[in-house]
Formats: structure tokens, sequence, C-alpha cells
């Protein structure tokens, strides 16, 4: 059973720029990943997800034109790449891996434990 990691979380204030990485510890070469996130008080939303070959990306609205998620096959990473964030991006984020693309959780197997992105005014 594949194990993710994140990492890259942070206080930031708004506008500023956040990376998010996540290692696989096996190969994810066959499999769509994506990235979610958990704000206090909310559902778990999915922020953005990406086929086995980074040939396609699918993003929520909310974020659309501010984060970009890529990956790295050979190194079995997972990215998010987040400019310009605002305080309601606040919330712990999370990646995921699976068998099918898009933002829906039932989607993904296997999930990381989460790294927290807190964004001030």
């Amino acid at each position: 059973q594949v194990q993710l990691a994140e990492s890259g979380g942070g206080s930031v204030q708004a506008d500023e720029s956040l990376r998010l990485s996540c290692a696989a510890s096996t190969d994810i070469l066959r499999n769509s990943m994506a990235w979610f996130r958990q704000a206090p008080g909310k559902e778990r939303e999915g922020v953005a997800a990406i086929l086995p070959s980074g040939s396609m990306t699918t993003y929520a609205a909310s974020v659309r034109g501010r984060f970009t998620i890529s990956r790295d096959n050979v190194a079995n990473m997972l990215y998010l790449q987040m400019n310009n964030l605002k305080p309601n991006d606040t919330a712990v984020y999370y990646c995921a891996i699976g068998d099918a693309f898009g933002l829906s959780e039932t989607f993904y197997k296997n999930w990381g434990q989460g790294t927290q992105v807190t964004v001030s005014s």
C-alpha cells in the first residue's frame, strides 16, 4: 500500500505563494493523483487533480488560475504551486492517489496525513 507524505505548508500573508510537495513511497506512474483540502468546520473538497501522464489537469473553480498541480513520475512526487493565496485558502491540504481522474473523494484510495496552510490578511 502506497504511503503519501505532504510537506511545504506554513503560514503566509495574503497574495503570497507556497509550494506543497507530496512524496509517494512507491511508483505512481499508473495512478491519478490529486490535492484536497479541509478547512475548519467544513467538508473536505477537491482542489486539483492530474492524470497519470500529467497531460490533463482539473481544478476547483475557487483555485483555477491561481494553483497549478504537477507531478514527477521519476521521483514519485506530486506538487501544488499556490499563488495569490487568500485567507479562505486556509485549510489542511491532503494529497491522494487513485485509479480514476477527478475531484471526487471516491476516486482515491490512499491519503497522506495532511499539511497545514494558513493565510492571513
